[in-house]
């Protein structure tokens, strides 16, 4: 199958199962010119034959949050002047906010995708991003009363 390089796509996942959902979009990610950020664990990530980058992991109630965030801020400006992406796709949680602040900031396209595990409430990530995604999309029918300008299209499972 031949790639679309006209468009390039940051795939945008903190890891676990924010990333395995991720890993649901693979069809799209081998259509066009993509690469994937994710967060450094003790654990390594599947490549599936795709450029990775890392971020650090963060926890909004560590001493270190602060910190490592404007790391991950540094970063994924160092990653969006290297890749020069058009879209993000993201699928989640805080380490992943820099790279889809800076993409918006530069006026590309953010497009956001809310955890499956949110059946009923929204994720910090989710609420901030909300205001900022291009297009956002909810995995449960329930979850448009808490983004009434999601886009429901069922699960990516």
């Amino acid at each position: 199958m031949k790639k679309k390089k006209d468009i390039k796509i940051c795939f945008a996942a903190s890891s676990g199962g924010h990333y395995e959902q991720l890993m649901m979009l693979k069809p799209l990610m081998n259509k066009y010119d993509s690469f994937v950020i994710t967060e450094e664990t003790t654990y390594k990530t599947k490549q599936n034959g795709k450029k990775i980058y890392y971020m650090k992991q963060v926890n909004r109630k560590e001493k270190g949050f602060c910190l490592k965030m404007l790391i991950n801020a540094k970063r994924a400006f160092l990653i969006f002047l290297k890749e020069k992406p058009d879209i993000i796709i993201c699928t989640g949680v805080l380490a992943m906010i820099p790279i889809c602040l800076v993409s918006k900031i530069a006026g590309k396209r953010l497009i956001y995708i809310e955890s499956f595990a949110k059946v009923t409430s929204a994720t910090l990530t989710g609420k901030l991003l909300y205001k900022f995604a291009d297009q956002f999309y909810v995995q449960w029918k329930s979850m448009l009363k808490v983004y009434p300008k999601a886009i429901y299209l069922g699960g990516i499972y």
